[in-house]
């Protein structure tokens, strides 16, 4: 009887090395991918939008708590509508983070000094979220923190030298003056013991210390265009005080007077105020006459000129002027003066109703001017016939009461010319009567008799007769 033959695959060494080899490519695949996830494993992509990778490279982790719940798949840069670049973030998370809140905020946290990074959650408390795909907006991204490659960069080789320096100035300093830093910390404690009081001042909101901050924070900014026009002004302020260092003793001679002039000042200025503010009210009241000097300033240069010699032939004048002020004055002592000057101020008190009635008369209408100079061309002036003063004789009108012969009333027609116009006391703007100058300006109304004052308002002037002081 045959036996039969039997096979195994432990006893076929090509099957086991197969299948060795298969677990290693395995392994090593899913080693490879570790950092992107699990194949054929459901994941809750998300992709954030940030101001910046802040050196962050696909594979990190992203984490909730310090919990990694995630990584970062993919960095890749984008270009905004205003021309900025940021970085887009393509996560994978666990699936349990789905509908991930959309108030929650994304930061780039460094993992270790040596520069390895990672993406920080902070999850938020909105029940609306983020569906799977969505993009979450760059304002969810920040507050940029402060990266410990920044602070590292603050330190480049400037600063470097210039921290050297220093640190050798402070040692410097500080060498041989134990004694005094022992001292300076002794009173260090009631030092802080006075500024509890001074601090608690400070934090009170009445103090309104962050209102003074922020104003501070808008006049820097406000300066901040003129900074350079300021440094000029140090520059140029030391030159100044470099020029004064020659005349030091005389400032500080006006330093050490100054207290003496200010006591003197607080005590005159008081004294003085009425009399300034007596001179401010007098330089008002001058501005007109001080402007009226702009035109003035040539003939008042002129009169000047002539007066000069005036004045040298006015020593003379003044001499036989003496006797007349003796008069004067004799004249001023006598008791009948005083009689006769109040008999003046009664006479002016009766006329000056009179006078105030006439005043108009020249005043508007320039009746006087007008009188006199008619009454000097009268045998002046004139024509080829003869000057004006001449006599002719005009024939009166035809009719009752005419002005050839009595009449026993004023003239009434019946002829348009035998009618009477006659106006005694016409109107001449005085108190009392319409603004016009009726005399010479009324108009003759034919065919009518008028006794008095012509209806209607007349005009309120006449012929000017007034020249120039130059022709």
């Amino acid at each position: 009887m045959r036996r039969r033959s039997s096979s195994s695959i432990t006893a076929n060494p090509i099957l086991i090395g197969a299948a060795t080899v298969l677990v290693v490519v395995v392994a090593v695949f899913l080693a490879y991918n570790a950092n992107n996830g699990l194949p054929f494993v459901p994941t809750y992509q998300l992709n954030v939008n940030a101001p910046s990778g802040a050196n962050l490279v696909p594979g990190n982790d992203v984490r909730i708590g310090g919990a990694r719940v995630g990584t970062v798949a993919k960095i890749v840069p984008k270009r905004g509508k205003d021309g900025t670049y940021y970085a887009q973030l393509q996560l994978k998370l666990q699936t349990s983070l789905e509908k991930l809140p959309r108030d929650s905020t994304f930061q780039v946290r460094p993992k270790s000094v040596l520069g390895l990074k990672y993406l920080a959650i902070q999850k938020g408390t909105s029940k609306r979220g983020w569906d799977s795909g969505a993009t979450v907006p760059v304002t969810q991204a920040t507050p940029v923190p402060v990266q410990i490659d920044d602070v590292f960069n603050m330190f480049d080789d400037k600063t470097r030298a210039a921290q050297q320096i220093d640190l050798n100035e402070f040692g410097n300093a500080l060498a041989g003056r134990g004694s005094d830093i022992n001292r300076a910390i002794e009173e260090l404690n009631p030092l802080l013991t006075n500024l509890v009081p001074v601090m608690q001042n400070l934090s009170s909101d009445r103090t309104r210390l962050g209102q003074l901050l922020q104003a501070l924070e808008r006049t820097t900014r406000i300066l901040a265009p003129v900074a350079q026009t300021q440094a000029d002004m140090f520059v140029n302020l030391d030159k100044t005080f470099t020029a004064l260092s020659d005349v030091r003793p005389q400032i500080q001679q006006s330093i050490v007077n100054g207290p003496p002039a200010l006591d003197a000042a607080i005590q005159g200025f008081p004294a003085q105020r009425e009399f300034i503010a007596n001179s401010a009210d007098l330089f008002h009241e001058l501005r007109p006459g001080v402007r009226a000097l702009r035109t003035a300033a040539p003939d008042l240069a002129d009169a000047f000129t002539v007066g000069e010699r005036s004045l040298r032939r006015s020593v003379a004048l003044n001499d036989r002027l003496i006797p007349t002020f003796q008069a004067l004055d004799d004249f001023a002592k006598d008791p009948a003066t005083e009689l006769g000057i109040k008999d003046l101020q009664t006479t002016s008190d009766i006329l000056r109703p009179t006078i105030a009635y006439l005043k108009p008369a020249q005043t508007v209408c320039n009746y006087m001017t007008l009188w006199f100079r008619n009454i000097a061309s009268l045998l002046s002036d004139g024509d080829a016939n003869g000057t004006w003063q001449r006599f002719i004789i005009v024939a009166s009108p035809q009719g009752p009461n005419n002005e050839g012969g009595p009449a026993s009333k004023p003239a009434d027609g019946p002829s348009t010319d035998n009618h009477l116009h006659t106006n005694p006391y016409p109107n001449t703007a005085s108190p009392g009567q319409p603004t016009e100058c009726e005399a010479g300006n009324e108009n003759y109304l034919t065919g009518r008799t008028v006794l008095g004052n012509v209806p209607g308002t007349q005009a309120a002037k006449t012929e000017k007769t007034t020249r120039s002081l130059t022709g």
